[in-house]
């Protein structure tokens, strides 16, 4: 599963990638003798896509690194690392696209040339299809840094449509109108910013250890509480690390039973656990006399 899982957010983020680098090019040249501050708006993110693409690439390589002595719970925070580090790259293109966009619209310039229109129809199909097929696969092998290269490649087709329509108004309205685009592309920007911020949240989050969704936690309990000889779970703390999980778990049991059995009963509960939720890596078991008050702590 690992190997494969890595081939595949390989083969799509090279994918991306390899588009980017093509229609950077092509919408710089197109920006510059076609007059659209929008176009050049557009290839400074797609310049960004292709940062964001190399980081999602080696954080992809770090994360499937097996642990060694430094890190012995293995190298999976490299992707929330990435997807942080990309998301922070989209705030900072939505920046730069914004004050480009306003210089645009405070200095004189020529209005745009028809042909752009061509070029953006094009960007957009290609964008587009990029996105339904990068998102699709990072919900596949379930990594936040292939997502986020996927709204990176949707961000990149809406500030192209952004641009088709400010370019559109600019060449309908005639004189007066050249600044269309300009505001098209501060729209986008803006619609930048806001997938950018939304992306940056869980992998923060993801780096801080918060703690998966209530349902995974009811499950890996359930799991635990049916092995014979299990009287109850009293902590279950869970994280994330990558594409799996790692369990902390008390169990509770009889306090009259032998080392030996309690021992037994926890290797069960982690292998019962494990077999249940293949997405757990690992679990730690702590064993706790049942029927002993103590203090509860809730996950």
């Amino acid at each position: 599963m690992p190997s494969s899982r890595l081939q595949r957010s390989l083969r799509a983020t090279f994918l991306g990638l390899a588009a980017n680098v093509i229609l950077t090019v092509v919408k710089f040249l197109a920006g510059i003798f076609g007059h659209s501050q929008a176009l050049i708006a557009d290839a400074v993110e797609s310049l960004a896509d292709i940062f964001s693409s190399i980081i999602v690439w080696r954080g992809l390589v770090v994360a499937e690194t097996p642990p060694d002595e430094d890190h012995p719970y293995g190298h999976g925070k490299a992707e929330p690392l990435a997807a942080a580090t990309v998301s922070a790259m989209l705030l900072l293109a939505a920046g730069m696209i914004a004050y480009h966009s306003l210089h645009g619209i405070i200095a004189p310039r020529v209005a745009p040339s028809p042909w752009t229109l061509i070029i953006l129809i094009g960007v957009i199909a290609v964008k587009e299809t990029l996105f339904r097929f990068v998102l699709r696969e990072s919900e596949t092998v379930s990594s936040s840094a292939v997502e986020t290269d996927a709204w990176h490649h949707r961000s990149d087709a809406i500030t192209s449509a952004a641009a088709f329509l400010g370019i559109s108004i600019a060449l309908i309205g005639g004189k007066g109108y050249e600044t269309a685009d300009n505001w098209a592309a501060l729209a986008a920007a803006c619609v930048i910013a806001w997938n950018g911020w939304r992306l940056l949240r869980p992998a923060l989050n993801e780096l801080m250890d918060r703690s998966p969704d209530r349902e995974l936690i009811g499950k890996i309990r359930a799991a635990a509480e049916k092995i014979p000889g299990v009287g109850g779970v009293e902590k279950c703390f869970v994280r994330k690390m990558g594409y799996q999980f790692f369990v902390d778990m008390h169990v509770e049991v009889d306090p009259q039973m032998t080392v030996e059995n309690s021992h037994r009963i926890g290797h069960e509960v982690k292998n019962k656990v494990r077999a249940e939720i293949p997405s757990v890596r690992d679990v730690l078991i702590h064993i706790e006399p049942l029927n002993i008050p103590a203090k509860k702590i809730q996950p």
